[in-house]
């Protein structure tokens, strides 16, 4: 595949002190300078992962892709402009700032702006998590996912499966089009909600320890509204999770354990299940909204019998011991 993993993602928000406060002190991620008016935050060995901006629009400002090396830019290149997609390399400044070697940039066809780089810059220091957490789970797997509400899920599909090279993991057509697709063993880096909206819906991390999301939790129940999604297990990806109200009021997924897949084997395949097994109460949404549609997706799920497979034991300590040597 031409792109490997979610590189890094770029916020669009004013409110910087609320930023710091949630990226370090709820999820566990490392502030760095970044210069300016905005924020970085690391997550591991990368010298940033999250960027908040500081722009006077709020939500989702940039998302970056990682290729392997200049020639798969290149491509990426050339596929767009086949498609007469305008596309342009990245300053040498930009890619200072974005902490890479190159880049490309340009928008898709929901206007999102898609940035696509190769070089990730490397820290020299070992990440330094905002709380006590086990680490994150990223590598080849990436940042972890984003989810997009979208008006029509058609005019996006053949943009990032034609031309970007994503594969659909599984999909669902009701009561709205909602599709997940992958670039590596992640179930999903990226997927995409035909719910008539534009909007950025979330982003997900992963955690090395299911503690580390269960402290998490209690955590973001000391904030008024703070949680979103109570603690929950997606059906088809597997995750355990919970979602926090991020600053800019879009949601941030803390999860841990999901599913991978084989990328060579993997098949497509449509689901009928609600998108939870248990949990994952909408707090954000009213009766009128759907959170009782919701629910009831769940209790008929749970009423079938419907079950994940246990995720692989999982020990902190050896993680850290492994990632130590």
């Amino acid at each position: 595949m031409l792109l490997k993993a979610l590189g890094y993602i770029g916020v669009q928000s004013t409110k910087t002190e609320e930023w710091d406060h949630f990226a370090t002190n709820l999820m566990g991620m490392q502030k760095v300078d970044a210069g300016g008016k905005m924020s970085a935050f690391r997550m591991d060995d990368r010298k940033q992962r999250l960027v908040v901006t500081g722009a006077e629009n709020n939500g989702l400002g940039f998302l970056g892709w990682e290729a392997g090396q200049r020639s798969d830019l290149e491509e990426v290149a050339a596929r767009l402009d086949k498609a007469n997609h305008k596309v342009e390399w990245g300053s040498e400044a930009l890619a200072a700032e974005r902490r890479v070697k190159e880049l490309l940039v340009f928008d898709d066809p929901g206007g999102h702006r898609v940035e696509v780089f190769a070089g990730q810059e490397v820290a020299t220091d070992p990440f330094e998590p905002g709380r006590p957490i086990s680490g994150f789970k990223t590598g080849p797997l990436g940042m972890g996912h984003v989810v997009m509400n979208v008006e029509h899920v058609k005019d996006l599909l053949p943009f990032y499966c034609g031309i970007l090279g994503f594969k659909v993991t599984d999909y669902g057509l009701k009561p709205y089009p909602l599709y997940f697709l992958h670039i590596n063993e992640r179930h999903h880096s990226f997927a995409m909600v035909g719910s008539g909206k534009k909007s950025f819906h979330h982003f997900m991390v992963e955690l090395m320890s299911f503690d580390d999301v269960g402290q998490g939790y209690d955590l973001a129940q000391l904030e008024q509204n703070r949680i979103a999604y109570t603690l929950g297990r997606h059906a088809n990806d597997h995750m355990t999770s919970f979602y926090a109200r991020s600053p800019s009021e879009f949601f941030v997924e803390y999860g841990w354990a999901p599913r991978t897949i084989d990328v060579d084997t993997w098949q497509p395949h449509e689901t009928f299940d609600g998108p939870s097994l248990w949990g994952h109460e909408r707090l954000h949404l009213t009766e009128e909204e759907g959170r009782g549609r919701m629910r009831e997706k769940r209790l008929d799920t749970a009423r079938r019998g419907v079950r994940a497979p246990d995720p692989t034991p999982n020990c902190a300590w050896l993680d850290a011991a492994i990632r130590q040597e």
